[in-house]
């Protein structure tokens, strides 16, 4: 704590004297501060929690002066907040220093950089996921000639939520990446209608080798090639990657090498849009240390090919990429019938219709052990991971009313996620879900929205209703209360309800609210990246803001 102190002492320091120039600079920042606390319910598994009161929270500060930034950032977790994998106390988790003119951009500290799409490298804060995977470190970017730029750095990566560089990664993380955009480059090109865009990307890192038995390799390469092609309506961009052997816990140490494709094609016209996106993923697992599990140390990202969905129920099954092997698909048509007509009505109607599908990899037994398995680059597995049909039709009736009517229908492969969740079996859940949506306009500033959801299977814990009011006064105050009902469990001990209310005040940049509430246990998942929420029953209070 000491250490802390002297510096966030020596950054405001620095911030003061700069205050007795001119040009004092700047200072922005945000923060939030979550508190939870527990009580102990044997009917919906919340588990007792020592401390009764659990805490998360950062305070981010920046301060800017020219060409020159630098920030730090200070977290709190006293303990932290169940279903967190974070270190108990507080500390600087982030600092730095950044200098940046037109051609030039260095920083040193802590840093997040993405390569391409971030299946070669992507380091990002997620932090509703309780994810960090930042590097500290160096990054140069260098800008030589307009439409050319590269990217260096090297780095540890953060572990978890330590504080101490003692307990970051052991991999030390080495990367280059160049972009180059050729109507800027290329002569007679500029005035082009149609811009092209291609780039590479590569990353290496090392750890030692200190296995008694296997001989693994230190440098672990991950390299990658993309393009990016974008006129009119239309755009066209892909990106493959390949990774040489890296056996891990993860892959269970097989010494095959990975690779990964991704295609993504858009329209977009007055009244449509389509898109269209595949992946094939093998073995494609890269963290800065090959024992990492879970979230842990990730160096890269690979891209979702399902639909992130946002109401309750049709989260309840949500899907996590498969980093060891998967082949998917997703397609999306928005298309909205136009106003004044007899089925747009008077403002219009929007129509969504969207499909993805994932399935397991081609797999047969390798002749050589150490490879673990072959699979046919084209053919696709029997075995179905994911499948989500949905559809969504919204419209304004009234200038009081609008309202929307949503369908999913999923298959989801639970075995996926037995060990995180505790699923009580590997059966395939085969899950209906609608929702009803409707927004009332009461009076002057003063807003209704209503929800009414289902989710009928007859797997894992069975059907569950959901009702959700939210009343708004703009724009400081909102109350919002929500039931879920697990009335289709098997067992009729678990037909339970979990209700949570809310309450929130907001005033410019500064938002808290207060609620009650039972939490269902679960799988959060932010762009195919997920973690386990466990159950919980207690008060909770946040504030967040800027400045």
């Amino acid at each position: 704590m000491i250490k802390t102190a002297s510096a966030v002492l020596v950054f405001f320091g620095f911030a003061a004297a700069q205050a007795q120039e001119i040009d004092p600079g700047t200072i922005n920042g945000n923060f939030q501060f979550d508190v939870q606390n527990y009580f102990e319910d044997s009917l919906i598994g919340a588990p007792e929690f020592p401390s009764r009161v659990g805490s998360n929270g950062f305070l981010y500060l920046t301060y800017a002066r020219g060409n020159f930034q630098s920030g730090v950032r200070f977290e709190s977790y006293m303990p932290a907040l169940q279903g967190f994998l974070r270190e108990k106390g507080a500390g600087l988790a982030h600092r730095f220093a950044q200098y940046e003119t037109k051609n030039l951009d260095i920083r040193v500290g802590n840093f997040y950089e993405q390569f391409g799409s971030g299946m070669v490298l992507r380091s990002y804060e997620e932090y509703g996921l309780g994810f960090d995977n930042s590097l500290d470190g160096a990054r140069l970017r260098l800008r030589p000639l307009p439409g050319i730029e590269v990217t260096g750095l090297i780095g540890r990566q953060r572990n978890a939520f330590t504080f101490q560089l003692a307990n970051m990664s052991e991999g030390i993380v080495r990367g280059i990446d160049a972009d180059f955009e050729l109507n800027e480059l290329l002569p007679g090109m500029d005035s082009m209608r149609t811009r092209y865009r291609i780039g590479g990307s590569f990353v290496s890192r090392f750890q030692t080798d200190n296995d008694p038995i296997l001989i693994l390799p230190e440098n672990v390469a991950n390299y990658g090639v993309r393009f990016a092609i974008s006129g009119g309506k239309f755009s066209l961009n892909g990106e493959a990657v390949h990774k040489i052997n890296d056996p891990s816990t993860v892959n269970a140490l097989i010494y095959k090498p990975g690779n990964g494709v991704l295609l993504q094609a858009t329209y977009s016209g007055k009244g449509l849009g389509v898109s269209f996106s595949a992946k094939r993923i093998d073995n494609m697992d890269y963290r800065s240390e090959r024992a990492a599990t879970f979230n842990n140390l990730n160096l890269n990202f690979l891209p979702p090919s399902t639909k992130q969905h946002t109401y309750r129920l049709m989260t309840l099954f949500p899907y996590a990429t498969q980093t060891n092997g998967e082949m998917g698909f997703q397609t999306e048509i928005i298309y909205r019938i136009p106003k004044e007509t007899k089925l747009g009505g008077k403002y219009g109607t929007n129509i969504s219709l969207n499909f993805s599908h994932v399935r397991a990899l081609d797999k047969i037994v390798s002749a050589d052990p150490d490879m673990g398995y072959e699979a046919d680059f084209f053919a696709w597995g029997n075995r179905t991971f994911f499948q989500d049909i949905n559809a969504e039709i919204g419209r304004k009736f009234s200038d009081r009313f609008k309202g929307s009517v949503t369908y999913m229908n999923v298959v989801y492969d639970k075995s996926l996620f037995t060990q995180l969740t505790g699923f009580s079996s590997t059966t395939t859940v085969h899950s209906h879900v609608g929702v009803v949506e409707g927004i009332f306009k009461l009076k002057k500033k003063q807003t209704l929205r209503a929800e009414i959801q289902h989710a009928y299977t007859k797997q894992e814990f069975g059907s569950w209703a959901m009702l959700m009011l939210e009343y708004t006064i703009a724009p400081h105050w909102f109350v919002a209360a929500f039931d879920e009902y697990n009335y289709g469990n098997a067992n009729p001990d678990k037909r339970l309800q979990y209700f949570t209310g809310q309450i929130g005040y907001t005033q410019g940049q500064y938002r808290m609210t207060f609620g009650y509430g039972k939490q269902r246990a679960g799988v959060l998942c932010v762009g195919g990246v997920c973690r386990f929420v466990p159950a919980a029953n207690g008060f909770g209070f946040s504030i967040q803001g800027s400045f």
